[in-house]
C-alpha cells in the first residue's frame, strides 16, 4: 500500500559509535532504505558501526547480504556489530554461518560495551 513504509530505520551517534535501528520488514524492496541509512551513518566516519535488527520482523537473503557487504566494507578501519534476538532475525544470521563473519549480539548495551563506547579506557 503507497505510503505504508514496510521499514522504518534511524541513526544515532553515542561515543563515536553509529548506531543504525531498523524495525520492519527487511527484504529486497526495503533494502535500499537500509543501505542509504548504512550510508549516513558512515559518513560521520565513526569508530564502530552497529546496526540494530531488534524490531525488525523479517530478515530475507538481501538484508543478510547487505550486512555481509558492510561488514566488509568497513572491516579495516570501522569495528562492526550486529544486534539482532529471536527467530526473525539472528535465526537466519546463526543458519547461514554469518555470525562466524561479524560480531552477533543479544542487547544493544552489549554491543555497545563491546564495540568500546562510553568505555573509560
Amino acid at each position: 500500500m503507497p505510503g505504508n513504509d514496510p521499514i522504518t530505520t534511524s541513526v544515532t551517534h553515542q561515543d563515536g559509535v553509529a548506531v543504525v535501528s531498523v524495525s520492519g520488514d527487511v527484504d529486497v524492496a526495503t533494502v535500499a532504505a537500509l543501505e542509504a541509512s548504512i550510508n549516513e551513518a558512515l559518513a560521520a566516519k565513526p569508530t564502530a558501526l552497529i546496526i540494530d535488527l531488534s524490531d525488525v520482523d523479517f530478515l530475507a537473503s538481501a538484508g543478510l547480504q547487505t550486512l555481509v557487504a558492510t561488514n566488509e566494507a568497513v572491516n579495516k578501519t570501522t569495528a562492526f556489530a550486529v544486534v539482532a534476538h529471536g527467530s526473525a532475525t539472528s535465526r537466519p544470521i546463526q543458519l547461514t554461518g554469518l555470525d562466524q563473519v561479524f560480531a552477533l549480539y543479544p542487547t544493544r548495551a552489549e554491543a555497545l560495551a563491546a564495540v568500546g563506547a562510553g568505555s573509560q579506557n
